[in-house]
């Protein structure tokens, strides 16, 4: 994850023994074990969520809209359209009042 060597993680506890001490260092030594597990579960759980999602959006791309084409009703389409053509759009009637 971070490409840490032996000889790195040795300059890190001779470090970390001068500045904490010996008394305090394995204490703090599990602290960061804990910290990096609980990121560690945050970090999963997000990409656990994020990939579900996607396969959610990957499902709902996929399946066909038979089920929105079964749901409209053919009469109702046509009375809409009988509807709109005796109706003139708003820019038609305002041409109108200004020719008259």
């Amino acid at each position: 994850m971070f490409d840490i060597g032996f000889q790195e993680l040795v300059i890190i506890f001779i470090v970390g023994l001068l500045v904490v001490g010996p008394e305090k260092l394995p204490e703090l030594g599990r602290t960061a074990g804990k910290w990096m597990i609980e990121i560690r579960k945050g970090i999963s759980a997000v990409k656990m969520q994020v990939d579900r999602e996607f396969k959610e959006v990957d499902v709902s791309a996929d399946r066909p809209a038979d089920h929105v084409i079964r749901d409209i009703d053919p009469e109702a389409l046509t009375q809409k359209a009988e509807t709109a053509e005796a109706v003139p759009p708003k820019d038609d009637i305002a041409r109108m009042k200004e020719v008259a």
